[in-house]
């Protein structure tokens, strides 16, 4: 009997260890050997942990440091440093090992194109780290197939821009009382300013009324709730990862876990009383998120709009939104600050349109031609999102290299937006006058410039985040000059989003000639 029992442990664990050597070893050598065999190369293979603990080393030197000065837009080496490394080791599509997932990277623009554009049904956006989509949400930016399709028509039509240009004395209102806070804090006309958070700060009472409409202050608290979820967050990721570790009753968990039932419970009541009140505040104002949400899940459709769908939804809006914008306006201010003589162009055309003492009004927004460069020439440096992910549905062939089913692909946008092939040898200056003929002529391919994604998933909220980005930086220059504070340090890292490590300080001098604001008027005194 007792010989019995030991023969079928020793089979039970011969079973588990050939399937333990299959998938952590036998199956990643497989793969190695098939793209070797096309010429594509990486760091080798190691057991479980793939090329994790280099990924980590070459990160951790990475940002140790800032940028010295005289600062360098080059920031490749700093916020994709594993990249940089082995690119060039390998060249620009290698294969990493993330544990025992392979990824290959994709940094040519017509592979770009085919995987984006020309062929999107043979690729997909795949499942987010479960802790990134419980902040996020299960909304746009996870939903896949028809759900993801019907969703994105309910929605779309809150960000045309016969619509969000509606928001624009909402969004002008708030830039005034954040600049009048600026004013009231300066000595002698000169102040100190962490742009970073109030950007955020702006940015979300900007989220809050596009995604809420007249519930806004609901919806507020709910962000504010979820901003301190997302630190929550980022602080997982930087400790070392352990399995079942989120599972475990931690402090940072269970405040966590608290927050993350606050959150879907508010936004659950916020729905629920605008479906008892209905949505007359669409009537003559803009269309808002929840109340578009909403009026489609009064219909009989397929699928069908649940208040659990709305709630994702509104968190995924939140999410993007408030980061993306908040970021943009974050480094053009610095840039702007690093470059003054482009602060000096972006004045005049900002007081040439409205003039010194005019609020900025909607028709005027699209003869802002310069400052519309600037933005762009600050997403291609600085873009919001360093690299992207997809994964290919089935067996197809890309770029003449045979690709199995499975396979996932890293685009290091970062990489792409700083290639000097691509670029030119001024890939990495600020030159905004690169987009003087437009996007699709600014550089030698029409796909080299994508920081709000590419074709069908490209980012819904484009044209909101451009539009605060435009209002916020004129009104700014309208009223003052600024430089860098000698407390700043270049210093760009990944969390989650591009941020600045160390904030973003810049010194504000107030314009003499441009008069104060009075709230709730329609322009400067």
């Amino acid at each position: 009997m007792k010989e019995e029992m030991m023969m079928m442990l020793i089979i039970f664990f011969t079973g588990i260890l050939v399937f333990v050597m299959k998938v952590l070893w036998l199956k990643p050598k497989k793969i190695e050997e098939h793209f070797g065999k096309q010429g594509i190369k990486g760091p080798p293979y190691c057991f479980f942990i793939g090329n994790v603990k280099e990924i980590i080393s070459l990160a951790m030197k990475a940002s140790s440091q800032p940028i010295p000065m005289p600062f360098s837009h080059n920031i490749l080496p700093r916020v994709l440093s594993f990249y940089h490394h082995w690119n060039q080791t390998y060249g620009p599509m290698f294969l990493v090992w993330f544990g025992r997932t392979a990824r290959l990277t994709l940094a040519d623009p017509d592979h770009i194109r085919e995987v984006f554009c020309l062929k999107p049904e043979f690729y997909e956006k795949f499942e987010a780290h479960p802790l990134i989509k419980q902040l996020e949400g299960d909304g746009l930016l996870n939903l896949k197939g028809e759900k993801w399709a019907y969703h994105r028509k309910i929605i779309t039509p809150t960000f045309y821009m016969n619509n969000i240009k509606l928001f624009v004395p909402v969004l002008t209102g708030s830039v005034v009382k954040m600049l009048d806070k600026w004013l009231t804090m300066s000595d002698f006309g000169k102040v100190e300013i962490e742009v970073s958070q109030w950007y955020q700060n702006l940015t979300e009472d900007t989220m809050t009324r596009t995604a809420f409409g007249n519930n806004h202050l609901d919806g507020k608290r709910i962000f504010q709730l979820q901003a301190r979820q997302m630190i929550l967050t980022s602080e997982a990721f930087k400790a070392i990862p352990i399995p079942g570790y989120k599972f475990l009753p931690t402090k940072r968990n269970l405040e966590s876990w608290k927050l993350h039932k606050e959150i879907n419970k508010s936004l659950i009541r916020v729905i629920e009383k605008r479906r008892t009140l209905g949505d007359m505040d669409m009537v003559n104002g803009p269309k808002d998120l929840l109340g578009l949400m909403v009026e489609a899940s009064r219909k009989e459709s397929s699928p069908v709009i649940t208040a659990h769908d709305i709630a994702e939804e509104c968190k995924s809006f939140f999410f993007a939104g408030e980061q993306t914008t908040a970021n943009l306006l974050t480094w053009t201010t610095v840039l702007l600050a690093m470059h003054p003589e482009w602060q000096v162009i972006a004045r005049d055309e900002v007081l040439n349109v409205f003039g010194s003492c005019d609020i900025p009004t909607k028709d005027c927004v699209s003869k802002l031609k310069m400052l519309n460069m600037i933005l762009n020439e600050s997403l291609r440096l600085y873009p919001p999102i360093v690299a992207s992910l997809r994964r290919a549905k089935a067996n197809v062939e890309l770029g003449g290299y045979k690709i199995p089913r499975g396979t996932e692909f890293l685009i290091p946008v970062v990489a792409i937006h700083h290639d000097q092939s691509i670029w030119g040898t001024d890939a990495n200056e600020f030159n905004p006058r690169r987009f003087s003929n437009g996007v699709a002529r600014a550089s030698k391919h029409s796909m080299a410039f994508f920081p709000f994604g590419l074709g069908v998933r490209r980012c819904i909220g484009q044209n909101l985040a451009i539009l605060q980005a435009k209002l916020t930086i004129a009104m700014i220059l309208q009223r003052f000059s600024f430089e860098l504070s000698p407390k700043y340090q270049h210093a760009p890292t990944v969390l989650m989003m591009l941020h600045p490590q160390h904030g973003a300080p810049i010194i504000f001098k107030y314009l003499r000639t441009s008069p104060s604001t009075k709230e709730n008027e329609g322009s400067f005194p």
